[in-house]
Parts: structure tokens; C-alpha cells; sequence
């Protein structure tokens, strides 16, 4: 039996404006060299396709405005996951899945399947949707995104953001909650999936675009990247 691995994806490195192509051969490359231990369920977050949307409804005056923001941050992470499995062809699922059960049952079919956010829940994003995933396969979570790890504050901004290699589930927590949530957020994860990381104790790893640190992640070698532990 193939161990299940959950990798969120984040949309910042599918089409942050263009399609990142050169990254997803070498992510797609990295998965298949070694579906031969391992079967992943990938989740695709929204990026900046689901920011732009939900941006547009900011300044509306909307009943239930942040529940059709959810609403378009899930159809956006949807989008990417359907770019995905073409992108992946013949190796990947290509049907949807809506639930955790759809997603079980295209795992006994496929090594690789793609998915979106399952379904609206208020106050979380697909990454709560991958977290909730590991835990429901007793699994480890792998969150792909745009910086090289954690940091105590966004480096793509401040130039003295300190790299955090390795942080307690507890602390993780903490720093995840010191701002509220918002439809579209920047922080490396919500705050729902840091309360089931904690909760839990899942081993999550956060590592950046150069895929290598993925593969070796995946293969026990030295990689860079944090650790929620």
C-alpha cells in the first residue's frame, strides 16, 4: 500500500499572471519519479486569479459578501485544479472531485489526484481543505509556495524577514492568528488549518518553488524548507 502524501499547491505558483510552466514540468516531473511510493492527493489554491474576484466585491455593498467571496475563492482554486489535470493528462484524475469520498475513490484509480477547495466553510481556504485532507488519511501535509519557507513576516515585502526553519504546532498556531481572517489573505496558511495542524499534531512542512527541496523532502535527504512540529 502506497503511503498517501497531501500537497497544497499554492495558486501563486500556477498562474501568479501567466502560467507557470517551466515549474509545474518540474513539479509534475518531481511527482511521477516517485508515484512509486507514493500516491498524492494535490490541492490547488486560488492565488491571485481568486484575489482579483474577490477584490471586485470589496467596495459592493453585498448582502453575504465574504459568503460569495468564499464562493469565488472556491471556483477559482476549482479552475486551477481543472488547469492542472490537463497539464498532467493521462497521469492525474480528470473528473472533479466534490468530496472527500470522491477523492478516495480516485485515489484506487490514480497516483496523482488534483482537487479544489470541497466545499464552502466560512473562515478558511484550501489550505484548511489539505490539512483537513491529511488528517483524514492520517498523512503528512507539503504546503508549495511562492517564499522558501515560513518567516516571522512576509518576505516579499520586508527585506529583514528572519526564515523560521522549524516552529511548535502551538507557536505556528499563535503566529497564525495574530491578524483576522480575510477573504484572499497573504499568510502562508489560514488560521482554521493551523488550528487542525496544532490540534492534531500533523507533520506539516512549508518549502518554496525550487522543487528539489521537494524531492528530497520526499525521499529523506536534506531539503530547505520549515518544519511544524
Amino acid at each position: 500500500m502506497k503511503k498517501i502524501i497531501v500537497i497544497s499547491l499554492g495558486g501563486s505558483l500556477i498562474v501568479p499572471d501567466k502560467i507557470q510552466v517551466h515549474l509545474l514540468q518540474n513539479f509534475k516531473n518531481v511527482l511521477l519519479k516517485n508515484t512509486k511510493k507514493y500516491k498524492f492527493v494535490v490541492v490547488c489554491g486560488g492565488g491571485q486569479t481568486a484575489r482579483t474576484y474577490i477584490k471586485g466585491l470589496e467596495e459592493e455593498n453585498i448582502l453575504k459578501k465574504e459568503y460569495l467571496q468564499g464562493l469565488l475563492g472556491i471556483a477559482s482554486t476549482r479552475l486551477n485544479a481543472r488547469f492542472m489535470t490537463y497539464f498532467f493528462g493521462r497521469e492525474a484524475n480528470q473528473g472533479m472531485p466534490n468530496d472527500m469520498k470522491d477523492v478516495e475513490n480516485l485515489l484506487k484509480i490514480h497516483d496523482i489526484v488534483f482537487c479544489g477547495a470541497l466545499r464552502y466553510a466560512p473562515n478558511e481556504t484550501s489550505d484548511a481543505t489539505s490539512v483537513k485532507l491529511a488528517r483524514h488519511f492520517r498523512t503528512s501535509f507539503i504546503n508549495l509556495t511562492n517564499v522558501s519557507g515560513l518567516h516571522d513576516k512576509n518576505p516579499l515585502i520586508y527585506k529583514n524577514a528572519k526564515f523560521i526553519p522549524e516552529i511548535s504546532h502551538e507557536e505556528f498556531y499563535k503566529l497564525a492568528t495574530q491578524t483576522k481572517f480575510k477573504p484572499g489573505q497573504h499568510f502562508i496558511l489560514d488560521q482554521k488549518a493551523a488550528k487542525i495542524i496544532k490540534k492534531y499534531k500533523i507533520p506539516s512542512y512549508i518549502i518554496g518553488p525550487d522543487l528539489k527541496n521537494l524531492d528530497n523532502l520526499l525521499n529523506d535527504r536534506h531539503f530547505i524548507g520549515s518544519v511544524i512540529f
